[in-house]
């Protein structure tokens, strides 16, 4: 997948919003103001292209043991987030943007029950 691919997949999800928060080159994706996804666009253009997402717990896990593209990333809690690395191809787009969307829904389901309202009422 190429980052465009990403950016406009994420874009188009309700209540999302891109910028990029912490420097000039890690491109971060929100819905309602949280974090979902970040992408250092810098690894990219050095052809190590990768993702981090957050995720279940032990979900978390189970990709970790299934594939060797899925690891825990830097700078986040290594609990909820893995990093994917697309640059190996082990990973298919189907399922990055299964991961996608479950980031996304994590994010959803542990926002207070007035900002799901306001997501919902979008």
């Amino acid at each position: 997948m190429y980052i465009d691919d990403i950016r406009h997949y994420c874009i188009s999800k309700k209540a999302v919003t891109e910028s990029f928060p912490f420097n000039n080159t890690t491109l971060v994706f929100k819905v309602m103001n949280k974090i979902f996804l970040m992408a250092p666009l810098d690894k990219w253009e050095a052809g190590k292209a990768s993702i981090t997402v957050k995720c279940d717990p032990v979900y978390t896990d189970e990709l970790r043991e299934t594939f060797e593209s899925i690891y825990a990333g830097p700078y986040v809690s290594n609990k909820h987030w893995n990093t994917l690395a697309l640059h190996t191809y082990e990973l298919s787009p189907k399922l990055v943007i299964k991961l996608i969307n479950h980031s996304y829904e994590m994010v959803v389901k542990g926002m207070t029950k007035k900002l799901r309202e306001t997501l919902n009422s979008l």
